[in-house]
Formats: C-alpha cells, structure tokens, sequence
C-alpha cells in the first residue's frame, strides 16, 4: 500500500532575498520526502498541509501582527490535524527568537537566518520528540546556495553573491539579523548561473544586501563591476540584473560594466532614502543628496535610456517640513521611473527607535500622500516619453492582472518597466520565456501599453531556451497545479577554499 504524500506549504514575507531563501526551503523539503501542496491536482489536494513553514520578515510595517495573526488562523486546522506542523523561519524569527514559542506554543519549529539547511533535521526531531524546536545560530556556517532549491521560475533565477551587510543605518535591523557581510567566490557565483542557463535560464537577478560592496571581503573593491562583465561572456544568458547597491559604495566602474555588457540591462534600483542631508547624516546614510544625483547623472550620460527606481522613507524621526521638501526636490531632479515608498514606522531594537521627536501619524501619511502625488506624476511623464518606441519584453505569466479581459499578455522591458501588449489577430501567442518585439501605445503611471501589433505597428517574436524549458513544464499537466522547476541539489564550492580568491578576469575565477 503506497504511503500518503507528505505536503508543505511555504509563505514568504518580505524582500528578495526571502524569496529566494523560500525557494531553498522548498527544495530542503522535497529533497526530504515532501510535495508541494499546491503542486497537486485539484481532487488530490488534501485541505491541509503537513507542513506550513513561514518565512518571515522584521523590516516590514506590522511584520510581527501579520505573522501572529496567520499562526493564531491555523491553529484550528493545526488542533483538527494532530500530525501537521508549523514552521517559522526568517529575520523576525531570528529577531524574536524564543518569543515565538511562548506566544504561539503550537509552533513546532524556530529557525533562524543561518540555518536554513537545519529545518527538515528540526522537523523531525520536533515529530519524535513531541516538544518545540528553536534552532538560532549567530553566525552564517554554511552559503546558502550551496541548500537545494526548488526555483518558481522555468526561466528566470536569483543568484546570491553576498548575504549580510556592514552597514550601520539606524533605521535598519538587518545587519543584526543577517550578519556582517559574506562574500561568495566569484567562481562558486558564476558556475551556478552557468548551471541555470543549461537549465533554460536565460534571466538572473545577482542578489545581495549590498551588492556593490562585493568583493571587499577578499581584497578586491572592483570585484563586483568584474563580475557583471564576465557574465557578459555566458553564451545563452539574455539578461542579467541586480539588486541592491548602496550609493556610497557605487562607482563608475560599475556603470562602465554595465553599459559595456549587452547583457546587463539599463535598470538600477538605487535607495535614496531621503533627499534631506540632515536626514540622510540621522540616519548614518554615508552619502548625500548631491553625490546621489551625480551618480544616476553619470549613469544616464553612459545610458540615457535606464530606468531608475529607488526606496524613500517618509517621517524619519524629526523630520521636518524642509526636509521633507528636499525628498520632493530630489524626487523630481531624479526622474525615478518608479519608488518604493514607506512611511517610518519604529523598529524595535533599532538605533532609530531610540531618537527623540517621533512624528505624529498624522503628519507621516500626509507627507507620504503628497509623495506618492509627486512620484506618480514622474512616473507618468517618464513613461508617456516612451510612447512610439519599441522595447523588447520578456513573457511572464500572471504579471496582468487583467489580461484575460483586455486580451493582452504582460513582460518585462529591458529596463524592466511591465509592458501590456496586444497579440495580433491569428497569431500563436509566444511562451512565458519567450522575447516579443512592439511598440509602446500607451504610457500609463504605474505600466506601458503595447498595442502595436493591432495596429499594424511593430511585432517581433523570438522563442529562447526560456520558453522551451517553461513549455517543458507544462507537458503533462495535472489541472489546477503549480508548474515548478526540479529540484536543484545546490552549487558545491569549487575547489578548496582559498584565503584570497582569484579576481573575475573572464572565465578564469576560482
């Protein structure tokens, strides 16, 4: 008699990198005996899974509400469900670290930021043991990308190349939650997006809390500027971006990299925070307004056609009126093709918690109000400039939300604003993975209209070895399942680990 499928469930709150360190635990639990929940046909899916694991942020507004109040939903199932297990993992459970269990005891695991790889071994000592399991290292042991991972995307993939930070902004608990900064060897970095394009990747996102500090670790500043341009070099690798620099540590040998390498798109999301020095120097942001400005100046000079988007809070503790005015001014000198805006909020443990002349909440959303105002009206102009052009958009599926009704499909341009685009009449709608050629219509604030090809404008398809492997996915598809990549069993380190390793000169890294 065939036993019963173990299932699991992930839910993942916050930045990329959670979502790629969700990834690394779904491939730990399927490499464990589990199958994905949702991976399963309609009349197959048990209405509960064995195990729900949340990956957590402490960043977020209401980071700590929103997790207690899902725990506290699933209780129910969890008392009908005697063998189903709960998980919680990520920066607030490394943060709040024992709390959890005495707040929600019906947790059966505690895992923090450094040890991923410890949750199926946590598992089951919490199944035989029938007591709850917190497991918090202080220190990274193992690099993350060395865990399998259960990748969500056929033709699209994150690769870490630091995880950590050495930065000090007050308004940031990250360094404490993640550590200081550690740096993955340009050889380990540049086999793995090897590997994924022979798996069909032909996008990868290099991921790091600051990517442009790469390389300081083993004694090379310009390590991360190398690194982009070797990428360059990787035969079937159509576009590679990265998230997030700091701009105190941003030169111009990486804008040179970028603007030299066909490959690594004309996007930089760059977080500006606020555009007051005052401000900036509170919150221990080592840059200023001008040198911010200078910098994206100097990238539009070498592309004059990235997009730029960034990070803004709103209410900093003593903010005030002028030094919210300098935010819009920088704002509008910026042309931001879009912002991740914020409003302060106090983060517990932080530096910024302590300060004096919190603001009202009155005053926060009215300022953030007038923000928004202001950056959408940016956003528009910039993306009403575009209108008449063409732009080459990678297929996704599930980026519009309204396809379905206006008969578009949705990807990403280059610079990587969604774009809406119309099929024509008759013709064979190109795979998610697959290159479309067309012209803007429409600069809309928040997206770009495609409707060239209706039009009798421009259209262009080319299929890529991204939508052969998506199209793979779909062969056999069970109703109602999610397609997923395997399992990949992680990337080993190459060789010995050596005390200095080798610069990115080509394919020469080790």
């Amino acid at each position: 008699m065939t036993a019963p499928l173990k299932t699991y469930e992930v839910r993942t709150h916050g930045c990329q990198m959670n979502v790629h360190d969700s990834e690394r635990i779904a491939g730990l639990l399927e490499t464990a005996g589990y199958v994905d929940r949702a991976a399963l046909a309609t009349a197959d899916r048990p209405e509960h899974p064995d195990v729900v694991v949340f990956n957590t942020c402490a960043v977020r507004e209401n980071a700590a509400g929103k997790l207690y109040g899902q725990l506290g939903q699933l209780r129910p199932a969890k008392d009908a469900h005697p063998g189903m297990q709960i998980a919680v993992g990520g920066c607030l459970a490394q943060k709040d670290q024992g709390d959890i269990v005495k707040r929600a005891p019906w947790v059966d695991v505690v895992f923090g930021t450094h040890n991923v790889g410890s949750l199926p071994v946590l598992l089951e000592r919490a199944r035989w043991g029938e007591e709850a399991q917190v497991e918090l290292r202080e220190s990274l042991e193992v690099f993350p990308s060395t865990l399998p991972t259960r990748r969500d995307s056929a033709y699209s993939g994150w690769v870490s190349i630091s995880v950590g930070c050495n930065n000090t902004c007050t308004f940031c608990i990250v360094p404490s939650l993640r550590g200081k900064e550690k740096d993955r060897r340009p050889g380990d970095v540049l086999a793995e997006i090897r590997a994924l394009v022979e798996q069909g990747v032909i996008e990868v996102t290099l991921l790091g809390q600051n990517v442009n500090t790469y390389g300081v670790e083993f004694g090379d500043r310009l390590a991360f500027g190398k690194l982009l341009r070797t990428c360059g070099e990787i035969d079937g690798l159509e576009r590679v971006r990265f998230t997030s620099p700091h701009p105190a540590a941003f030169t111009d040998d990486v804008i040179d990299a970028m603007a030299e390498t066909p490959n690594v798109m004309p996007s930089l999301h760059m977080p500006l925070q606020s555009g007051s020095d005052r401000v900036l120097k509170a919150m221990r942001r080592s840059h200023r307004s001008a040198k911010f400005l200078g910098i994206l100046d100097r990238v539009r000079e070498k592309m004059p056609d990235a997009a730029i988007t960034t990070d803004i809070i709103v209410g900093f503790p003593g903010e005030t009126e002028e030094d919210f005015a300098e935010t819009l001014r920088v704002t509008r000198e910026a042309r931001f093709s879009s912002a991740f805006t914020f409003q302060y909020s106090i983060r517990p443990g932080t530096p910024a918690a302590e300060l004096p002349d919190q603001l009202p909440k009155a005053v926060v959303q009215e300022r953030f109000d007038r923000l928004i105002e202001v950056q959408e009206e940016v956003s528009w102009a910039g993306n009403r400039e575009l209108e008449g052009r063409e732009v080459e958009v990678l297929v996704s599926p599930g980026e519009g939300r309204k396809d379905a009704e206006t008969h578009r499909m949705s990807g990403r341009a280059r610079d990587n604003r969604l774009v809406h685009f119309a099929l024509p009449a008759g013709a064979q709608r190109p795979r998610p993975g697959d290159l479309v050629t067309v012209g803007v219509t429409y600069g809309a604030p928040h997206h770009l209209v495609a409707d060239s090809a209706v039009e009798g404008g421009a259209w262009g398809v080319r299929t890529t070895a991204g939508g052969d492997a998506w199209e793979a996915l779909q062969e056999n598809e069970i109703d109602g399942a999610v397609r997923k990549p395997a399992v990949s069993l992680g990337m080993p380190s190459i060789g010995a680990p050596a005390a200095k390793p080798a610069p990115v000169t080509g394919c020469a890294c080790g």
